[in-house]
């Protein structure tokens, strides 16, 4: 059949490699194509035999499933790595996903949860490899109608999402609102991580850690040499583009706030959405993120230390002369049972929430663990429907959706560094 889902299966344990190839054998819709005893041999049968899907134990002698991974990566891009371990700890699942791994199974697992992870990543991959055949094809024959393009139309809206205290669901809700605002609403999106030390877009979003990232595109930007913004973005199966973090955190020194705001220009010349999910900590380049959006989306949570810190933000977001339309508060996981209640936490911060997302805990870390957004996986959860809620809130908002009395303020804008 030309359907069949081609699979190379990857362990060191013959009696595994036997078990695993009889199984996969009762399924019409899937062939094993070869069958590898070390990381080596499986980089080797991957180039001569093309396998859409990889089964790869993740403990191997020589070279074990995560640096075999991410030799893969490169060397066989097309294959998409399901990997196995006797160990569930989210350190292996983290390292998995890292090196390029788009599922992670415990083992012992089921035949219904092998075929099923089997058909799950073979499907994503296909899906982003016809949407990357049918782009470029579409953008020459459509032109202006297949999408923005540079210079053309109204700028899009930049939206940072934005918490002073960490572990509130920033970066969960950045990339699943971009995901909504795609796939729902029908936006040219692309999202930034302003996260520049320790972004985690890529790992929620299961891209390849090796792609190209704003490192890459700083240095043409300072010698003036860029021609295109999108050699550096990645894209994902839902139709959102990503600008990922540098790869290590000392990289991140090279990114000033002026770069920064010249990224974010950049970018919302070509989309109408730009969503920058912000690091937890005020420096000169988070401020500079800050000024360019035209929302802020400010997380909070039923903590009295988040509170606190949402506090002082509002204090400094006033003392920077941010329009009151500008910074918007969002309380995550709105719904749990901590003894403090929504009416405590707006006496307490002087305002209104403008909007709440429920806890939905299951479907989330579920996603997780997956590198599968939830509102893929589950768009009719409540959680889905707030985050869709929140995407329709802030494509309707821009720059010039501005109170008379608000725009006003913006001539006496203060200033706490001195390069602004």
């Amino acid at each position: 059949m030309t359907d069949q889902i081609r699979v190379l299966v990857v362990d060191d344990i013959p009696e595994t490699r036997d078990h695993l190839t009889k199984l996969l054998g009762f399924e019409s819709d899937i062939e094993v194509v070869g069958a590898a005893a070390s990381g080596r041999e499986a980089l080797e049968m991957a180039g001569r035999l093309s396998p859409d899907v990889v089964l790869m134990d993740i403990n191997m002698p020589d070279m074990d499933g995560i640096a075999t991974t991410e030799q893969l990566s490169s060397s066989a891009p097309n294959a998409a790595v399901v990997m196995m371990s006797v160990q569930g700890e989210a350190d292996y699942l983290r390292r998995s996903m890292l090196a390029g791994a788009r599922e992670f199974l415990v083992k012992p697992f089921s035949s219904d949860e092998l075929t099923a992870s089997i058909r799950q990543v073979s499907a994503r991959e296909r899906d982003k490899q016809s949407r990357m055949a049918v782009a470029p094809v579409a953008a020459v024959i459509g032109g202006e109608a297949a999408g923005r393009t540079g210079g053309a139309g109204e700028p899009g809206t930049v939206v940072a999402v934005f918490s002073p205290k960490g572990g509130v669901g920033r970066t969960t809700v950045a990339v699943n609102l971009a995901i909504a605002a795609a796939t729902e609403l029908g936006k040219k999106v692309v999202v930034m991580d302003g996260s520049f030390q320790f972004g985690d877009v890529g790992v929620l979003l299961n891209l390849n850690p090796k792609s190209k990232s704003i490192a890459d595109l700083i240095p043409e930007m300072e010698v003036g040499e860029l021609e295109s913004i999108d050699t550096f973005l990645v894209d994902h199966t839902a139709g959102i583009r990503v600008l990922l973090a540098p790869p290590s955190p000392e990289t991140a020194e090279m990114i000033t706030a002026g770069m920064a705001k010249k990224v974010i220009e950049a970018l919302r010349r070509d989309h109408d959405l730009v969503v920058v999910d912000c690091t937890s900590y005020f420096n000169d380049t988070t401020l500079a993120i800050l000024d360019a959006a035209d929302v802020i989306l400010t997380m909070l949570s039923l903590e009295i230390t988040s509170i606190k810190n949402m506090r002082l933000f509002l204090e400094v977001a006033e003392q920077l002369g941010y329009e009151s339309g500008k910074v918007k508060l969002i309380l995550n996981r709105a719904d749990s049972a901590l003894g403090i209640r929504v009416t405590d936490v707006e006496n307490s911060i002087g305002r209104k929430v403008d909007e709440q997302i429920v806890s939905d805990g299951r479907s989330v870390v579920y996603a997780l663990n997956r590198g599968v957004p939830f509102f893929l996986s589950n768009r009719e959860a409540q959680v889905s429907q707030d985050i869709l809620r929140l995407a329709r809130t802030v494509t309707g908002v821009g720059a010039a959706v501005v109170p008379e009395a608000d725009s006003q303020k913006t001539t006496q804008k203060k200033s706490l560094f001195a390069w602004r």
